[in-house]
């Protein structure tokens, strides 16, 4: 393996950033029943200097028996975690920090009881609405918390494969297991496009861009023996054009919060980064599951680095080999610099213009000192340089 490393061996099925104050950002992760060790949903806290997880959990829920977490989605305020289970429905994690201590409230997710597992869970980016896609098809929304029914659809696919909200909230795109993917009005449930593709074509993946000036939906085809990324103008829902970037069936696509990068996973373990500016690969990290699909996909909230999982080699975090980022305090300290740099500039041009309006003084007035003055003048002792003009 390269490009990362190991944050927790082994069963880890699931798993997702939690954002925090003062980007003191953790790691939730699903784990499944492995030997003597029951499934669990526990939290790691994330060290931004060693680009490394805690070595142990500071927060631990054992299910029982026989159920095992699916998939997991983070509120955007990160104090509710939703986590799918094969057995008994979804759960709802409440996160509370009590004198740096963190608990968990573990409550069931009545709506979502029995429903059986969901492939897919997501909330919308302003956090007012929730939505679940079932190992079966069915799609439901919700208002987030009221938990009022939006959607409440069946058979919205044969099984779901994807699914993601648009920036603004408005639009949820979905994909199936038969390659199809739908476009539904997050508001009202009613579906607004179904994507088109050819006959031999499977859509598999779909992010939505995240920037703010790109209204673009990203998703990965399955071309024959081909693996492309296709780019959709959500305006129109009109294909504009695709690229071959893992050049490899991927299994699972993230996109950054700030919408700048694209991140990929693929079937063998490979996880590449791309710029979503250029489209074009900026960071690889080949056989970093090595030899196994790589399960979930996530970027930190803060820092250029990218938590992935696979059944086998567990949870790894990686640092991306990318530009850094301004930080705020240093786009304002070159503002400073840049104003102070041109108020120089402008008094020594002004000392010494030649401009019309740079006249002298009345007799009645001080006269205005000339720089020279300070540094010395050696050119002329002239004491009547205003005098009569031999014209």
């Amino acid at each position: 393996m390269e490009g990362g490393v190991a944050a927790e061996q082994g069963t880890v099925t699931c798993a997702s950033w939690i954002r925090r104050p003062e980007e003191a950002h953790l790691v939730a992760l699903g784990k499944s029943k492995h030997g003597n060790f029951p499934a669990s949903f526990q939290i790691f806290t994330f060290d931004r200097l060693t680009t490394s997880l805690s070595s142990s959990p500071s927060a631990t829920f054992e299910f029982e028996d026989g159920c095992d977490p699916v998939s997991l989605a983070v509120h955007p305020s990160g104090d509710d975690i939703i986590c799918s289970t094969t057995k008994s429905g979804c759960r709802v994690f409440e996160l509370h920090d009590q004198e740096k201590n963190l608990k968990l409230l573990a409550k069931d997710l009545k709506p979502l009881q029995n429903v059986g597992p969901q492939k897919c869970l997501a909330f919308s980016t302003d956090g007012s609405r929730f939505a679940a896609g079932g190992v079966d098809g069915h799609l439901r929304i919700y208002e987030w918390p009221s938990m009022r029914v939006i959607v409440d659809q069946p058979k919205a696919h044969q099984g779901f494969n994807d699914m993601d909200f648009s920036l603004d909230s408005e639009f949820l795109a979905s994909t199936s297991t038969d390659g199809s993917a739908r476009i539904w009005n997050a508001n009202d449930g009613v579906p607004v496009n179904s994507l088109t593709r050819t006959s031999d074509e499977k859509i598999e993946l779909c992010r939505f861009s995240k920037d703010g000036t790109k209204p673009f939906l990203f998703c990965t085809v399955q071309k024959g023996n081909k693996s492309i990324t296709v780019v959709w103008d959500i305006s129109t829902w009109d294909k504009i054009g695709f690229k071959r970037l893992l050049r490899k069936p991927a299994c699972v696509m993230s996109i950054s919060l700030d919408g700048k990068y694209l991140a990929q996973g693929s079937k063998d373990g490979d996880v590449c980064v791309v710029s979503v500016k250029k489209m074009e690969v900026c960071h690889w990290s080949k056989r970093l599951h090595l030899g196994y699909p790589v399960s979930s996909l996530d970027f930190c909230p803060s820092e250029r680095v990218v938590l992935s999982t696979s059944n086998e080699w567990g949870a790894m975090v990686t640092k991306l080999n990318v530009p850094a980022d301004w930080k705020e305090w240093q786009l304002y300290i070159l503002l400073i610099g840049l104003f102070l740099a041109s108020a120089v500039l402008f008094y020594i041009f002004f000392e010494n213009s030649d401009l019309f309006w740079n006249f002298p003084m009345a007799k009645d007035q001080p006269a205005r000192p000339k720089l020279g003055s300070y540094v010395g003048d050696h050119q002329s002792d002239d004491k009547n340089m205003w005098g009569p003009v031999d014209m």
